[in-house]
């Protein structure tokens, strides 16, 4: 089975960057993708060679559009047991407390989120665009929404996830709200989020990944209750997978616009 990760680690500088490797399906996250993300997470903590990671995707068209829809997720029976197949593909959720930082260029919608929101801060390029379409496909945007709230302002959090497929938020517009810590031309996201993690990297790794988890205890309280609530807003919310496809296969009449 031919891998949909690159991951390079350079001994001198301490930096991996791991490169999510589909990008003829836009770097979706399939069962495949899922499973290695976890596997490279839990890899990361224990090598000391590595102080701080670059998370990209391949390609220019998209960071990432999150879950692919051709992904078959087996479900139990049961509505008290369903599974959601990307809960556990950002580094936090595998106790990875080396700093991580995204460097995103085109799309980056929907599940991707689950990897931008448990990255630490975010370099884009001006090609970069961030929107969230669960709802105008009638599914719930539970999870996404509760890592969004934690990185935008609650109105334009809101305004994303509600506008659905209608609008994305620009490079630009995403700087000026703080969800992007840094602009870079295009092409030029990953070196500038190298050369952030580079300099991260060599300080002492005990004081960094310390601040790095004093940071995220701040915030995983609210993440907490938020995803505590999740699986039942989606089951009441979600419409049957028949009417999903129909709206996807729908071609929304007038495109979108970007902001």
């Amino acid at each position: 089975m031919s891998s949909t990760l690159r991951v390079t680690t350079d001994k001198d500088t301490g930096v991996a960057v791991v490169t999510l490797d589909r990008p003829r399906k836009l770097n979706a996250i399939d069962l495949a993708m899922a499973a290695e993300l976890g596997d490279t997470w839990r890899s990361l903590r224990f090598d000391d060679s590595v102080r701080a990671v670059v998370l990209t995707g391949a390609g220019e068209r998209a960071f990432s559009t999150g879950l692919d829809r051709d992904a078959v997720v087996p479900q139990p029976s049961s509505p008290y047991m369903q599974d959601d197949p990307l809960i556990a593909v950002g580094p936090k959720a595998n106790d990875l407390w080396k700093p991580v930082v995204a460097a995103v260029c085109g799309m980056a919608c929907g599940g991707a989120f689950y990897l931008l929101g448990e990255s630490d801060f975010l370099v884009a390029d001006t090609t970069a665009t961030f929107f969230d379409p669960h709802t105008t496909y009638g599914m719930v945007s539970a999870y996404e929404s509760v890592l969004m709230a934690q990185r935008m302002p609650y109105g334009e959090v809101a305004r994303m996830v509600l506008m659905g497929n209608a609008e994305r938020i620009g490079a630009r517009r995403a700087h000026e709200i703080g969800l992007v810590s840094e602009l870079a031309e295009p092409g030029e996201a990953l070196a500038a989020a190298v050369r952030c993690a580079t300099v991260i990297a060599g300080y002492p790794a005990e004081a960094v990944q310390g601040t790095v988890r004093a940071l995220w205890a701040a915030k995983e309280a609210a993440r907490d209750r938020g995803y505590a609530q999740a699986p039942h807003l989606i089951a009441l919310g979600n419409l049957p997978g028949e009417r999903q496809a129909d709206l996807f296969a729908a071609r929304r009449p007038g495109g979108f616009r970007t902001r």
